[in-house]
């Protein structure tokens, strides 16, 4: 059914467009919204025109939010994948929640369906969004079901908690994506972004050549790269959505994230003023402390493992030094000016180092370099880690002060994190005092700084550029490494033979 908008609507909605989307989205929740963008790329549905909107009858503060959402819609050549992340989200969110409310007029004794419609303003709209987007009921997924053979995901699950497992959906390759160009480079691996020729979303791709890692022993950390990022789910750290190989080389997908690393960023601005810094901070508290709840330690906390996203929040990526454990690990791993002092005595080592490498990169986000950096010398570096002797400078906040000496310190039993109350200990400190933790959980704290970045896109602008590699990928001839990667895995069960998990 076709919409149909009068002129002085248009003029209407137009002025209310542009000054209360973000509004809207705020006020319905930013990590839902994030939640239904989510499942809505998971499944994979075909674009949505304004003719497969239903009209109805809404409250009025929902029809007008939907008038102009129906206008930006009509306004836009490009369809679905045309318009902003956050407009996406506002129209999937109307659909869903128009869906079930008409589900509720017309049957009222189905009241597990969806809240009456006065709760949707208020307090009650996250539960109604919740709602919208975890019922297998909802019509549009059972309709594209039907339609287009396309099973709904399971719902993704809220910031904090245990992840459900991502299910293995189809089988694919190289050629379903462009290679648009290179993010990044490493020792053993190469980033490029890449479009897909299906919907035209953008990803990032890490392609590892398999003689490389072969040689250099890495095959053991890949896997457990692969496995453990397939079994986290958080706001504040990468998404691994699938894997394949030809004969060469390994691939995994995992987001694009157009705001660069903290890394670059930070050598522009040299060092960052105590807010941006804290907020960061806490970004990464959170992460880590979920993944202490899935009893995987980090071991790699730098700024170029950092990546801001287009609003300015960050992701955790390459988890290539990360490792799950029960009690204690020995592994000599990590970067040198990040390196905890039980790492370098070869004494067994747990947690203990994340919180000690959260002290480096506070130290370094308010400094511009690092506490025990020496002229690059790597000696030098590990001789004053040891000595653990720092020098504050005298523009650091008291708070902050204090923070850095309860991280920074090479007694365990003092070492704030590591010591009784864990993350929660740190979360209570003087310099977070004004973090509201709940809130910034769900994305919903505006961040000190925005890239200056275009959404949906593939804007890579905040990247530097480098040399493209010359060999040609997606060789599926004989393949002289017949290894079977991933045979212990149990939620992408079809490791890396092309399988792509809900994507």
């Amino acid at each position: 059914m076709t919409v149909l908008i009068d002129q002085q609507k248009l003029v209407e909605a137009e002025d209310l467009w542009n000054t209360s989307i973000e509004t809207f989205a705020t006020k319905l929740g930013e990590d839902l919204a994030n939640v239904l963008e989510t499942r809505f790329q998971q499944c994979s549905l075909p674009p949505i025109k304004v003719q497969d909107i239903p009209t109805i009858t809404p409250d009025e503060k929902i029809s007008q939010y939907r008038d102009s959402i129906m206008l930006k819609l009509k306004r836009t050549e490009r369809g679905w994948n045309g318009v902003s992340d956050e407009l996406r989200d506002s129209v999937q969110v109307q659909y869903e929640a128009e869906n079930y409310r008409m589900k509720l007029k017309e049957n009222p004794a189905s009241t597990s369906l969806f809240p009456p419609a006065e709760s949707v303003d208020g307090s009650k709209a996250s539960e109604v969004l919740h709602s919208a987007v975890s019922s297998p009921n909802s019509e549009i997924f059972a309709k594209y079901q039907h339609e287009h053979d396309c099973s709904p995901p399971p719902a993704a699950k809220q910031a904090g908690n245990h992840s459900s497992e991502r299910t293995t959906k189809g089988k694919y390759s190289l050629a379903n994506f462009e290679v648009l160009r290179t993010l990044g480079t490493g020792s053993f691996a190469r980033v490029h972004l890449i479009q897909s020729k299906y919907d035209s979303g953008f990803f990032a791709i890490e392609v590892w050549k398999k003689e490389q890692i072969i040689n250099m022993k890495q095959v053991e950390h890949i896997c457990d790269e692969r496995r453990m990022l397939s079994k986290i789910k958080h706001p504040f750290l990468m998404t691994l959505w699938g894997t394949f190989q030809d004969s060469k080389n390994l691939y995994m997908i995992t987001d694009f994230i157009e705001g660069g690393e903290m890394f670059s960023l930070l050598r522009k601005s040299q060092r960052f003023p105590d807010p941006v810094a804290k907020f960061h901070a806490a970004e990464v508290i959170l992460a880590i402390e979920y993944l202490y709840g899935e009893n995987i330690i980090y071991r790699d906390i730098k700024p170029e493992n950092i990546l801001l996203d287009r609003h300015g929040h960050l992701k955790l990526c390459d988890f290539s030094f990360a490792k799950e454990i029960e009690d204690i690990t020995w592994t000599l791993c990590g970067t040198p000016d990040y390196l905890a002092p039980e790492v370098l005595s070869s004494k067994g080592y747990n947690r203990s180092v994340d919180w000690w490498a959260l002290g480096i990169l506070i130290y370094e986000m308010l400094c511009g370099y690092t506490p025990f950096w020496d002229g690059g010398s790597a000696a030098r570096i590990y001789e004053n880690i040891l000595k653990c002797r720092v020098k504050y400078p005298p523009y650091i906040h008291p708070d902050a002060k204090d923070l850095l000496q309860r991280l920074i310190t090479a007694d365990l039993t003092k070492r704030l994190g590591n010591t009784h109350g864990g993350a929660q200990a740190i979360k209570c400190h003087p310099w977070f005092a004004e973090v509201t933790w709940e809130r910034l959980a769900k994305k919903d704290i505006d961040p000190p700084y925005r890239p200056p970045v275009r959404a949906g896109v593939g804007d890579a602008s905040q990247y530097e550029k480098y040399p493209e590699e010359t060999e040609t990928y997606g060789d599926y001839g004989h393949d002289e490494w017949q290894i079977n990667w991933f045979a212990d895995t149990d939620t992408f069960s079809r490791g890396f033979d092309g399988a792509l998990t809900n994507y």
